[in-house]
């Protein structure tokens, strides 16, 4: 077996033309714009949260959910690197979490909920249109078998005449 430039570059023209097919492939596509589209959404999501969510808890205690912490062990004084003790910053996991569950939430109801009751009709329209088919087809096999039939009928009445 020879390697040279020819096998070489045989093997690169197809790698080449495998990574190519790959990126051309839809859903390599889908799955970056819904990259670009995440990103984008991301930002409306922390708009709302800070804008909204953090002002009605704020309503209660403080306006900023990062503040919200316990101090798991003693004395817990001072913000940032000065701060002593250690603390649980459970206001910034509550606040992740209300992002999390906004962000599903607007996913389920404005994309996949859409998209699921839309495939369900085209679903319906589909196997509507199959069993109309398969009843002109049953129809029109019970008009040829007719047909068959008082040929066969007409073929045997001419016979005996003659």
């Amino acid at each position: 077996m020879r390697w040279g430039p020819e096998v070489s570059e045989k093997k690169e023209s197809g790698v080449w033309q495998g990574f190519k097919a790959f990126l051309m492939r839809g859903n390599v596509v889908d799955l970056a714009v819904a990259v670009v589209i995440g990103a984008a959404f991301t930002n409306i999501v922390n708009s709302v949260v800070k804008g909204v969510i953090n002002p009605l808890v704020g309503a209660f205690g403080t306006k900023n959910l990062d503040s919200y912490s316990s101090c798991l062990k003693g004395p817990c004084e001072g913000t940032g690197d000065a701060a002593t003790g250690v603390r649980i910053l459970w206001g910034s996991v509550l606040g992740a979490t209300l992002q999390f569950l906004i962000t599903a939430a607007v996913v389920y109801f404005l994309m996949v909920l859409p998209m699921a009751r839309y495939l369900a009709r085209v679903e319906a329209r589909r196997k509507a249109k199959e069993s109309t088919q398969e009843i002109i087809e049953v129809s029109e096999l019970e008009v040829l078998k007719e047909i068959r039939d008082a040929l066969v009928s007409q073929r045997g009445s001419d016979r005996g005449e003659r």
